[in-house]
């Protein structure tokens, strides 16, 4: 990509390293979005990463509750098992994404279902707006063969899971506008994304090393931006390794964020109702 190209994208503003912390049973993950150095980014809450052998994370993440926002579960490698309070089950695999919208209150269970090799995957928290944070649960699952793959120049793949990227658009329904996508270039290749006037957004690497807009991205790291206008765009890192990454971007929704745990509300009020 050109020096020209580059000079027109939109600058990164934060770069903040991950966190390691126990959640669940005792199950070790690495947090980014959600921690001291980016306590939120409207409307992403938190984003963890799980990547650890099988049979370290087998506690998993027993029950436990959810109110007020939605939740993005995408698996690398091995499988989880999801149940409910209503009912509800799943399983997805290597290149599967689970989409849970808790909205007005759920109690559910997230189990690794592998026994060996690594367990891999990412959970990504969205605040929902007032109007929909007490609306029904839904869950939407999707394997790896339900998401498009998009080759959109020389070395660059890209796993379209929302928004729309090459002519091809993702399956995952949103009730808050965003994009999220898991890019992956080929050393020397390059890719670019359109993102809306206003949006927030941030990438992270999960494996190799590049550049995310002139900035040098590295794994367990956010890339983010607030606001402003321009693209985003990723080149892979000078070393020639592979890099892949997951692009992440949304409309803020600019309201009160009261959270205590796995509550998320706009006032204290609802935040005692809840609990």
């Amino acid at each position: 990509m050109a020096a020209a190209a580059l000079n027109s994208l939109r600058p990164v503003t934060k770069v903040v390293q991950g966190q390691k912390m126990k959640e669940g049973a005792g199950v070790t993950i690495c947090r980014t979005v959600g921690t001291s150095g980016l306590r939120n980014l409207d409307p992403y809450l938190m984003l963890d990463e799980l990547k650890l052998p099988a049979k370290a994370a087998f506690a998993g993440f027993p029950d436990h509750p959810h109110r007020g926002f939605e939740t993005c579960s995408i698996m690398l490698e091995g499988q989880m098992e999801h149940r409910d309070s209503h009912g509800n089950h799943g399983v997805i695999g290597p290149g599967g994404v689970q989409w849970m919208t808790a909205g007005r209150g759920i109690i559910h269970s997230e189990m690794p279902k592998s026994t060996d090799g690594m367990l891999w995957g990412f959970q990504l928290w969205i605040n929902l707006p007032k109007k929909d944070k007490m609306c029904k649960p839904r869950y939407q699952d999707y394997q790896r063969s339900d998401i498009p793959v998009v080759e959109s120049s020389p070395g660059a793949s890209v796993r379209v899971m929302a928004g729309s990227h090459g002519g091809a658009i993702g399956p995952i329904k949103m009730r808050n506008p965003g994009l999220l996508m898991d890019v992956r270039l080929a050393p020397g290749a390059s890719f670019t994304q359109e993102v809306p006037l206003g949006w927030n957004g941030f990438a992270y690497v999960y494996d190799g090393e590049g550049r995310i807009c002139g900035t040098r991205a590295q794994p367990e790291h956010v890339s983010a931006w607030v606001d402003g206008n321009g693209g985003v765009g990723g080149i892979a890192g000078v070393s020639g390794q592979l890099v892949r990454f997951l692009l992440i971007a949304g409309k803020p929704i600019g309201e009160p964020i009261v959270q205590h745990g796995p509550f998320v509300m706009n006032t204290e009020e609802e935040i005692y109702q809840a609990s």
